[in-house]
């Protein structure tokens, strides 16, 4: 019953390929974790706008990954060049705020695309519809967060509790 933030990611998996088939959650401890996660596997399957409907055919075939997340905190630095030396890829997560536009990147993310700090800013940038490079620009605001993932090993099947970082061994062992 304890508030947290926390994002449900649905994969499709073939073989040992897996592909996005929807991810949407909340990023602030607004509700309790059991709502937010019953929410967010919903809306995750029938309204992540890039996707359309999870179909019941395909639920044997989805692995779902829970990732319960610790509050945001903002990154302080002096100059928006110390960003990139205040953020570890494998165990933060990241939120770029400009005006009304805001991104949020789980920490798995770069793992899963082997970024950089760098890289993982100007992502986050972009995913808030924001040009990469506007973390460096005065009034960006970043936010980091971490959490433990909590994910189905195959489809309907046992469930393993993760760190970013775990997931990052288990990639580079294949």
């Amino acid at each position: 019953m304890e508030r947290c933030g926390v994002f449900v990611t649905l994969n499709s998996v073939e073989g040992k390929r897996k592909e996005l088939r929807g991810c949407i959650g909340f990023p602030y401890p607004t509700h309790p974790l059991v709502r937010a996660t019953i929410e967010a596997a919903i809306e995750s399957a029938t309204r992540d706008p890039r996707f359309c409907r999870v179909s019941l055919k395909e639920l044997d075939h989805i692995v779902f990954e829970v990732s319960v997340l610790t509050p945001p905190e903002p990154i302080k630095v002096e100059s928006p060049q110390d960003y990139p030396s205040k953020i570890k890829v494998g165990e933060d997560g990241l939120i770029v705020e400009r005006g009304y536009n805001k991104g949020l990147l789980l920490p798995q993310v770069p793992v899963e695309w082997n970024w950089n700090e760098e890289d993982f800013l100007c992502q986050c940038c972009l995913k808030a519809g924001l040009s990469p490079d506007s973390w460096l620009l005065k009034g960006t605001k970043i936010y980091k967060f971490g959490c433990v993932i909590a994910e189905e090993l195959t489809p309907n099947g046992k469930i393993a509790v993760l760190t970013p970082k775990d997931l990052m061994k288990a990639d580079e062992l294949g």
